[in-house]
């Protein structure tokens, strides 16, 4: 795959400051049981990198010393960590809401019979990926047969009363299929509730739609096609400061599997680490790629008071704040 990180740097986003840590989105691991285009983690069947106990344990740590409200676990298949159950239950032991970014066709693997009844047992709010509502783009993104299986899963989750009880959460996440922003997210939801309910007796929430991001797999896609400079003056040139206020990154902390710490889930998966000496510069930050001398570990800041204001920001960041928003809770 044609590492595209480069394009995305030095770069004129404006600059972006934190509110605090109210929010842990955490990375169980790159192994999946499939392997979409848009993927920005590159995750697979293949991969083998998994979130250890200790290092999820200093996570809990971290949430036990800090106002932690939401646990985001995503992936990857986040449910294919050996894990995950225990790392939910010892979450929700803590009052602490727990997302799991589910892709719906892990709920019919071999070994997970059981995962919906443990998710409403639980609480967990499913955000679920559903690119789109017809077979045909569902299958040419995340590969033949994943609209049948993502369908199945539906039907599991709402036979459990997710998208129906009120504390069983169901949220469906958009991504478009190429070089172009996510249509109004109100409307596509209206779409969506419709032709699912009427075609296959399915129920959600919330629809979310989410920006594709010129990085990892999708980055090199766009190198491959042309359309890669073109898809960044699209985003550049549909900036709104309004998104630039709430984006996701100035409330939450990203953390890989190993337990390093990032501004976000794409600066994750371009090495673009979290730094928590106040006194570093935006241009610093901008070019610093990790190492074992810029990495910060969970672990190091479950005793820490106070927050570098400063998010390193690249090229990229403009997926977030062009059009109507994006953020892992949908548009802005």
């Amino acid at each position: 795959m044609r590492d595209t990180s480069h394009r995305l740097f030095p770069s004129d986003f404006p600059p972006l400051t934190r509110r605090g840590v109210s929010w842990l989105q955490v990375n169980l691991g790159y192994t999946c049981n499939l392997s979409c285009t848009h993927c920005h983690v590159n995750a697979g069947p293949s991969r083998t990198e998994q979130a250890s106990r200790e290092t999820l344990e200093h996570i809990l740590a971290f949430c036990d010393s800090h106002d932690v409200t939401l646990l985001d676990l995503t992936g990857g298949a986040p449910e294919m960590n050996k894990h995950f159950r225990w790392l939910v239950r010892e979450a929700r032991k803590r009052d602490i809401n727990v997302i799991d970014r589910c892709n719906l066709t892990i709920l019919l693997e071999p070994g997970q019979e059981s995962l919906v009844e443990f998710l409403a047992e639980n609480k967990v709010e499913v955000v679920a990926s559903l690119p789109c509502y017809t077979q045909d783009n569902v299958d040419k993104q995340r590969g033949k047969g994943v609209f049948d299986g993502s369908i199945r899963g539906l039907q599991r989750l709402n036979a459990y009363g997710y998208g129906i009880d009120s504390d069983k959460k169901l949220n469906l996440v958009y991504n478009p299929g190429g070089a172009f922003l996510p249509p109004p997210q109100e409307a596509l939801q209206a779409d969506y509730k419709d032709f699912l309910l009427k075609e296959f007796d399915v129920r959600f929430n919330d629809l979310l739609t989410i920006t594709n991001m010129p990085i990892s797999r999708f980055g090199a896609v766009l190198e491959a096609k042309g359309e890669f400079d073109s898809y960044l003056s699209l985003l550049k040139s549909n900036f709104s400061v309004a998104n630039h206020h709430e984006v996701m990154c100035r409330d939450l902390l990203s953390i890989d599997w190993q337990g390093y710490v990032y501004d976000c889930d794409f600066n994750q998966m371009l090495n673009l680490p979290y730094q928590h000496h106040p006194n570093t510069t935006l241009n610093q930050r901008a070019v610093i790629q990790s190492d074992a001398n810029s990495l910060t570990h969970i672990s190091s800041l479950i005793d820490q008071a106070a927050w570098s204001t400063l998010i390193a920001t690249g090229e990229h960041c403009y997926g977030c704040t062009a059009g109507q928003g994006s953020s892992c809770k949908g548009a802005l």
